[in-house]
């Protein structure tokens, strides 16, 4: 059994895995990195179609031992095993049919602020912030940060860091929105629960080809750094601040020693938060798309709980529950981002066909 669609990706497949050993192509940086990035999405499907073309090969097999009757039994049952293989691997192969988003593949540039519920709310800030840097450790990608603005506590007010690596931005992107935490806080003393709640934002990092923005717009303002509670850290007028006159968007980064650093960060996280304002935009045109989306990406949406007495996570979205609260907290947060991707795949499948 073939499917031409299924065929044709896995021509693509394996022409792009010769373009990969021309010496030529590896010369060229640019055009190695785009092959290599398309390589690695197309491994999977093909991997799978590949599979799956096996094991219908197998049920061929299979049926010819039908007229075997001391092998009949035993033929049924290596059947019916197939046709599940079969029938969860189809389903598989045709999500991925379904069209990428552009932004996929890019780095993410991610924010969390506090939310309601004062310096709960600020804890609860910090410890989604210890829950990615924990994911992105698991997954191999480079965690950095760019800008913080910490509590006397210890909690955070608000948080900007990078991630990076290959498809961050494809998982990540699935965070957006409020995330709400249910628990007692270490500062009560009666032990009554309290609901708090913090925002996450997840924007695509663009580089300077990918979005014009003129410096004559950007008005810079540099003042010294300073830590939690007004106390400064730092003497030299390191801070940066940026000012995108147009859009009103206004960036600052005051972590780095160093004025150049700082400004080096803020121009990454305004260029991303610029595009970020397109991207929405463009959405509220596309509003058919806007409905085939698991989440609107917008952070005001509630999209999570956090229940620590019973130590549950459950995601509104796609109505998941966890009983894992512990290990998502140390970053195993994979099988709710993959049920996330796979909900999102098959409502946009829904509405292509439609």
């Amino acid at each position: 059994m073939t499917n031409p669609s299924y065929d044709e990706i896995e021509f693509q497949y394996e022409d792009v895995e010769r373009q990969l050993s021309d010496p030529e192509v590896v010369a060229d940086q640019a055009k190695y990195k785009d092959l290599t990035q398309r390589y690695t999405e197309l491994k999977e499907f093909v991997e799978k179609y590949r599979l799956f073309k096996s094991l219908h090969q197998h049920r061929l097999d299979a049926e010819e031992m039908l007229n075997d009757p001391e092998m009949k039994d035993m033929a049924k049952e290596e059947l019916d095993d197939i046709d599940q293989q079969l029938h969860s691997i189809d389903e598989d192969l045709q999500l991925f049919l379904v069209p990428k988003d552009p932004n996929d593949h890019r780095n993410a540039i991610v924010e969390i602020r506090q939310g309601t519920g004062g310096d709960e709310a600020a804890l609860f800030a910090e410890d989604l912030l210890k829950m990615y840097q924990r994911y992105s450790e698991k997954k191999g990608w480079v965690f950095e940060i760019m800008s913080q603005h910490l509590t006397e506590i210890g909690g955070i007010k608000e948080v900007s860091f990078t991630v990076s690596g290959a498809g961050v931005y494809s998982e990540l992107k699935y965070e957006i929105g409020t995330h709400r935490v249910q628990r007692v806080p270490a500062t009560e003393s009666s032990g009554r629960i309290h609901t708090s709640a913090a925002t996450v934002a997840v924007l695509p990092e663009v580089a300077d080809v990918d979005i014009d923005i003129n410096m004559k717009d950007i008005r810079v303002d540099t003042y010294r750094a300073s830590g939690a509670g007004g106390q400064h850290v730092n003497k030299t007028s390191s801070a940066v601040r940026l000012t995108h006159i147009p859009t009103n968007t206004v960036v600052a980064c005051q972590d780095e020693r160093s004025q150049f650093q700082n400004k080096d960060k803020a121009m990454r996280l305004l260029r991303a938060r610029i595009y970020e304002q397109q991207l929405m935009a463009q959405r509220k045109k596309e509003s058919d798309l806007r409905k085939s989306q698991v989440g609107s990406g917008d952070r005001s949406e509630k999209i999570r709980t956090y229940n620590y007495p019973q130590g549950r996570v459950t995601d509104h979205r796609i109505g998941l529950t966890l009983h894992a609260l512990d290990k998502i907290m140390q970053g195993d947060i994979e099988p709710i981002i993959s049920s996330l991707i796979k909900a999102d795949r098959i409502e946009k499948l829904k509405s292509i066909a439609k």
